[in-house]
């Protein structure tokens, strides 16, 4: 027997606001590195320089996209890509894809100029992604206190 698919056809980007803070909570294992720190998602969300963007199917959320703008007192503001996530079930539909886009044209609308990530080198997925976006790999050394980047 058949069981009738829940997803629905049409997936749609969705920036989270403080509104949304119940479904980012909801959100089942297997999308973000941890499970949902509420006081932390609903910091992130109030934050006007913090976006999310996540890709929806009905109230379900598929694939998300974070940044952070950062100021600068010599610059133009610029982008931070905090993370890129996809379940597993919905890799490779573009979802990511669409999602970094819209994020960096948001930030583009909010007055940013420029946009960057980084990434650990064996992530060949992630990497596959951004020169899928024209963006250009640059070599440099990161430093880290209290185990920034061990999870």
């Amino acid at each position: 027997m058949n069981c009738p698919s829940l997803i629905l056809p049409d997936p749609r980007i969705h920036h989270l606001t403080l509104a949304d803070l119940p479904r980012l909570c909801a959100t089942p294992a297997g999308l973000f590195d941890n499970p949902i720190d509420p006081a932390q998602a609903e910091a992130f969300l109030r934050s006007p320089l913090h976006l999310m963007l996540a890709m929806l199917e009905g109230e379900i959320i598929l694939a998300f996209a974070s940044g952070t703008i950062l100021l600068h007192p010599d610059k133009p503001p610029g982008l931070f890509i905090n993370e890129v996530g996809t379940r597993a079930a919905y890799r490779r539909r573009g979802h990511a894809k669409a999602l970094v886009r819209a994020l960096i044209a948001q930030a583009n609308a909010q007055g940013c100029t420029t946009a960057w990530l980084g990434t650990e080198p064996d992530n060949l997925p992630a990497r596959a992604l951004y020169q899928s976006l024209d963006a250009q790999e640059e070599s440099f050394i990161g430093y880290a206190w209290g185990g920034a980047f061990d999870a």
